[in-house]
This record gives C-alpha cells, sequence and structure tokens, in this order.
C-alpha cells in the first residue's frame, strides 16, 4: 500500500465536487482556513457550478473536473467540497494513470467512498476519509476534528480514542483499515471497486437511512461474506435515522449489534467518524491497531 506524500507550506490542495451540487457560500470559510493553514487552494470548475439540478455539473463535467485535477502534477491533495451522489456514475471512466505515477490524498467521505474503496482496491494507494469544505464552517476549523485533517495531511500519525459502549466486543486487531459510508459500501459489493475485507478493520457509518434498510444492509454485507474474515469492525455514528409508521422494533445500535453478534473479532460502538461534527480524519489503507478495552477504544496507525 502506497501512502501519498504529507503536504509541506505552500502546497496546493484542489478543491472539487465530483457528485452532489455546493454553494460557494459553504465552501468559502475553508479556502479562507487552508491559506491559513499555509497551503494553496485551486478551485476546479464544480465549485462554481451553475448546475440548476442535483449535481454539481453534468456527468463529463464532473469527470473532466477530477480528472484534472489527479492529473494536474502541481496539485498535492484533492479535497471533496461535499458528497452527495454521483461518483458511481463517472468512476469507471476515471483514468487513474497520472495519479498512479503520482499519487496524492483525495479526501472526503460519504459518497466519495466509491473513490476511496475503488483506490483502495484497484491501486493500492492511501486516501483519506475525512471532513470536507462544510465542517470549516461556524468555527469548526477550530475543532479537534478538522484539525485532525490538518494534522493527517502534514504528517502526524493517527491515535483517537472514544468511550468504552456496552454492546462492544473487547479484543484487539490489527490490520489495513478501510471504511466508510455503509450504503456506498454495500452498493459497490460485486462492483469492480468493492473492499477486499480479508483481514482488514472495517469502520461504518451512514445518516439519513431507515432502520430497516440498515438491517438489509448489513445482512447483505453478511450474506456476501464480506464480514466473514475481518480483523476487526468500527462502528461509527449513525445519525438521523427513520423508521416505519409501525416501527421496525430495534434501535439502530440493536441492529447492529444483532448483524454482528456471531463473529469473534473486536466490535466497537459509536467511535467518532460520521456525518455529524465528530468525524476524524482516518486513512483508508494504512496499517491500524485497534484496542477494544473495557474502559475505552483505542485506534493507532502503526
Amino acid at each position: 500500500m502506497t501512502l501519498p506524500p504529507y503536504l509541506s507550506k505552500g502546497d496546493t490542495i484542489g478543491l472539487v465536487c465530483p457528485a452532489g451540487f455546493m454553494a460557494p457560500e459553504k465552501w468559502q470559510t475553508c479556502v479562507g482556513q487552508l491559506l491559513e493553514w499555509g497551503f494553496q487552494v485551486k478551485l476546479g470548475s464544480t465549485m462554481t457550478s451553475e448546475s440548476a439540478n442535483y449535481f454539481s455539473g453534468t456527468d463529463q463535467e464532473r469527470l473532466d473536473d477530477l480528472q484534472t485535477m489527479l492529473d494536474d502534477p502541481n496539485i498535492k491533495a484533492i479535497l471533496c467540497g461535499r458528497g452527495g451522489y454521483g461518483v458511481g456514475r463517472i468512476i469507471d471512466q476515471i483514468n487513474f494513470k497520472a495519479f498512479r505515477k503520482h499519487p496524492k490524498w483525495i479526501i472526503g467521505f460519504s459518497d466519495i467512498t466509491v473513490l476511496h474503496a475503488h483506490i483502495n482496491r484497484n491501486l493500492k494507494i492511501a486516501t483519506l476519509h475525512a471532513p470536507m469544505a462544510a465542517a470549516f464552517n461556524d468555527g469548526g476549523y477550530e475543532n479537534e476534528f478538522v484539525q485532525s485533517l490538518r494534522k493527517v495531511l502534514t504528517g502526524e500519525k493517527c491515535r483517537y480514542t472514544a468511550a468504552a459502549h456496552h454492546l462492544n466486543n473487547p479484543g484487539v486487531a490489527k490490520g489495513r483499515l478501510i471504511g466508510g459510508n455503509l450504503t456506498l459500501i454495500a452498493h459497490l459489493v460485486g462492483t469492480p471497486s468493492a473492499y477486499k475485507t480479508k483481514d482488514r478493520i472495517l469502520f461504518l457509518e451512514d445518516v439519513g437511512e431507515q432502520l430497516y434498510n440498515i438491517d438489509r444492509m448489513m445482512f447483505q454485507l453478511k450474506r456476501a461474506g464480506v464480514l466473514d474474515q475481518l480483523a476487526g469492525l468500527i462502528f461509527g455514528g449513525f445519525t438521523d435515522n427513520k423508521d416505519t409508521d409501525r416501527p421496525f422494533g430495534q434501535s439502530v445500535e440493536e441492529i447492529l449489534h444483532h448483524a454482528v453478534s456471531g463473529y469473534r473479532f473486536p466490535v466497537c460502538f459509536n467511535f467518532p467518524v460520521s456525518h455529524e461534527k465528530e468525524n476524524y480524519a482516518l486513512k483508508v489503507g494504512a496499517e491500524y491497531r485497534l484496542e477494544v478495552k473495557n474502559h475505552e477504544v483505542i485506534l493507532q496507525e502503526s
């Protein structure tokens, strides 16, 4: 697994929206803070899109914008403005030839899970599951989660802790870290972009899903063998869940626990990786040690 070069002051970060539309007022604080951190910023055309629909541009426009950033040797990292939906429509048309020769950090979460998984599976280059542009708003750039992005980009190794949870399965796991949004990981099953999960530490999070759909996706992962040979499993935030008129009958934590109760690997709940503020920067593809103790959880880059 190749880790892209870390950034130094003066390096350029490209901003793109390869999926959903993002209004300029949502990313302006991010640009200002990146400049204050000492980086240069190059805006992709999708950041100022005049699209009238959900996407930040047509499939071709979004593809071209991302391709330009991947091919530009002066761009040292690519920060996705937002996720939403759309990367899966263009992933098979992306040319990674220049990126393979000169890797750079690709940063984002949510729909950007498609990029993380595809690059991990096919190119064996590490990426960053981390806060995107909107997280910088309302003073967010001062919190430890956005600051974790700065630290990781400049070469600091990750070490994060989380509170104990009564549903945790204690133990120690070592392996490459993979993961992201549950919905996208489930949708990638059976495609050339799906993660290989044997001996990996997998993290999952999601937002705005029906409880029954979370249950359905977890059983899809089980039936597809995705969970069978994991080294460890991390459940992050599952927020803004919805229920049917006739209640499903389980909380989201009960659903997740039920789905993995037959496995013996370490499992932790409520780790700070999510669609909310609590979203530490994680190197997808890097080696980590997960220690699930009775009083705390430690995830540390090896």
